[in-house]
């Protein structure tokens, strides 16, 4: 086990588990855009931990919030997650070891425009979305979690759209990415994804991450939430940037 390797995974951990405590979303970007910008760990086992320990924080981080569950967006986000990660999961270890040039694009291009398009801040609809938007959402979400174990642009960027209040929208989140992250551990798991190295960085991570998530409950910080998000979205664009050009 590298020590380097080790100590960038946790840092990162620790930041996406108070970010996500925080605004309901951005762990898995946060980890996955600096293990890919770095490349000191292979992004399928990347993603597997990530799975791992963003469940941990998704729990953690719900506590006390269910009631604030938007039950109809989350049904159809949900079933479209269901019926897509598997596919999303397959393409990522067929992508790793086919084409790991193109594995990268497709990660830098992800975390890219998911963080511009979320930096732009687009104004919120008229009305909460219908079943087929949510949907088509949940089904690209699926497919992007699958691949990254981050739906968070495509998850996100929809959730944020919608005319509700905040703390809907981070409830409906973390349980959005509650089904992603178990669904992609299963899927995982039933393809012998679950290796010792896996377990080993999880249990590593799991400290990191009750701290980071009870830090994001206890102590969200003083500026704004948008402030915040435009800060996360700003390192992630800028991460994505960096992924693209190691790419070439």
């Amino acid at each position: 086990m590298d020590a380097l390797a080790t100590s960038v995974l946790l840092v990162s951990v620790f930041v996406g588990s108070y970010f996500q405590a925080v605004t309901g979303f951005a762990m898995g970007m946060i980890v996955v855009a600096v293990m890919g910008a770095t490349g000191l760990l292979g992004i399928p086992l990347v993603t597997v931990v990530v799975s791992l320990l963003a469940f941990v924080n998704v729990v953690l981080a719900l506590r006390g919030r269910w009631q604030s569950l938007h039950r109809r967006l989350f049904a159809w986000l949900a079933a479209g997650q269901v019926a897509a990660i598997w596919f999303g999961v397959q393409l990522v270890f067929y992508l790793d070891a086919n084409a790991t040039t193109t594995l990268q694009m497709t990660l830098g291009a992800f975390t890219a425009i998911g963080a511009l398009g979320m930096i732009l801040r687009p104004h919120p609809i008229a009305h909460v979305s219908g079943a087929g938007a949510a949907l088509t959402a949940g089904l690209i979400g699926g497919v992007v979690g699958g691949m990254f174990a981050a739906s968070g642009p495509v998850l996100g960027w929809f959730a944020y759209r919608q005319p509700l209040p905040l703390e809907v929208i981070r409830a409906t989140l973390l349980c959005c990415f509650g089904v992603t992250t178990s669904v992609r551990i299963l899927a995982v798991g039933v393809q012998g994804g679950l290796t010792t190295d896996v377990w080993l960085y999880a249990a590593l991570g799991l400290p990191v991450v009750l701290l980071g998530t009870w830090l994001g409950r206890a102590f969200p910080p003083p500026l704004s939430e948008g402030g915040i998000k435009q800060l996360a979205f700003a390192t992630l664009f800028g991460g994505g940037v960096w992924i693209l050009a190691t790419a070439f």
